[in-house]
């Protein structure tokens, strides 16, 4: 008997070297991509911080690019225009995901066909959408500008893009714009794990519309607000397309943010690429996106134990 049995658990233990044999290499396609495309480009920028390389020869500089980005006011003031553009963009893009996905959650008649059109933006390319926006914006012969006009709203055209004032407000609109669907498809997924119970059971208490949304709606998506949340912030922090079809950084470097400063330095036509200073800066870019990732992810935490 216990010979049988020691067979068994033999056999048993082959067949899960077998399983975990055929996973590894069922694994390993996507492990080769990850190490290619993320782990080894990651790694290969330090190679070149401490280098003056412009994408063909690489001259060892030491310190140099540390210490001329300690006094790069451009550099500094784009980081300060990242955290202005991400804050402007998540007071307007959540609220507003999560109204729409409440009033199309309701089960009315056209609210698919809305959903589609709301979340179209998404599947756009950024470059796209964003040139679409600049003939909007334009301030002769613009869209908005024309249709200000004629209710008589201003009396002037608007430069909207060329306007330090107002530059970084208009490319919120665009942002927001390119990206609310994705949120709101995401909060409509979230609000259907909700069972229709507990509006039933609110609705006979007497809760109105308000106290549901509030009272329930609200405290059951918190799971899903926290993904979306951290996913608005890396994203938010991230952009730069569309500011550099739109404005290019301008007018006198008031859009630029840290990624567009950076793709700026590596890919402009009048200037010599500079890889090696730019790597510093994407360091130090992922860094600060880092930390702000983790300081969310603490508060996020310690909300969840109060709560």
């Amino acid at each position: 008997m216990k010979e049988k049995l020691l067979n068994v658990s033999e056999r048993a233990k082959k067949a899960g070297s077998r399983g975990d044999f055929a996973a590894f290499f069922m694994l390993l396609p996507s492990l080769f991509l990850l190490v290619t495309m993320s782990v080894y480009p990651f790694f290969w920028l330090f190679r070149y911080v401490c280098y003056d390389y412009n994408g063909f020869n690489a001259y060892f500089t030491g310190s140099r690019n540390f210490v001329r980005m300690l006094g790069d006011t451009t550099f500094w003031r784009s980081v300060v225009h990242t955290f202005e553009y991400a804050g402007l963009k998540l007071v307007f893009i959540v609220p507003l995901s999560l109204l729409l996905a409440v009033l199309l959650n309701q089960k009315l008649t056209g609210t698919g066909i809305f959903r589609g059109i709301y979340f179209m933006p998404t599947v756009i390319s950024a470059a796209i959408y964003s040139l679409i926006f600049g003939f909007i914006f334009a301030v002769y012969n613009g869209v908005l500008n024309a249709s200000l006009q004629k209710l008589g709203i201003i009396g002037a055209p608007i430069d909207w893009l060329g306007n330090a004032g107002i530059v970084m407000l208009s490319i919120v609109i665009v942002a927001v714009w390119g990206g609310f669907g994705n949120y709101m498809i995401l909060f409509i997924s979230g609000m259907t794990s909700i069972p229709e119970e507990v509006y039933e059971s609110s609705k006979i208490d007497g809760a109105n519309g308000i106290q549901t949304f509030f009272r329930i709606t609200l405290p059951m998506l918190s799971p899903v607000l926290k993904v979306i949340l951290m996913l608005a912030i890396t994203n938010a922090f991230k952009d730069y397309q569309s500011i550099l079809v739109l404005t290019d950084g301008g007018p006198n470097n008031r859009s630029h943010v840290m990624f567009s400063y950076i793709y700026k330095l590596i890919f402009s036509s009048s200037t010599t690429p500079q890889i090696g200073y730019a790597t510093m800066l994407s360091i130090v870019a992922a860094l600060i996106i880092g930390i702000v990732t983790a300081v969310y992810m603490f508060v996020a935490r310690k909300l969840d134990d109060v709560i």
